[in-house]
């Protein structure tokens, strides 16, 4: 099992959560969005086509357990809206 250890970092007053897993970071796009541009941009992003195929390239990468056809069934819908 992964060991992971979770630390906060200050924002201009806005605390960021820092992921460690391993010997690599990872930083909490959600709350850097929640000081910085709202709810708003985190829809924005979220219907964002690149955003979307990173998404799944990352999931790829890092998540043994996921389901490549059924992201490929999802990313196709999101073509049609």
């Amino acid at each position: 099992m992964t060991k992971e250890k979770k630390s906060i970092i200050s924002v201009q007053g806005s605390a960021i959560t820092i992921l460690r897993q391993k010997d690599d970071d990872f930083i909490c796009l959600t709350d850097m969005a929640k000081k910085f541009g709202g709810d708003d941009l985190i829809y924005s992003w979220m219907r964002n086509r690149n955003t979307l195929e990173f998404l799944g390239i990352w999931e790829q990468i890092h998540n043994p357990e996921f389901k490549g056809g059924e992201f490929d069934t999802f990313k196709e819908e999101d073509r049609h809206i």
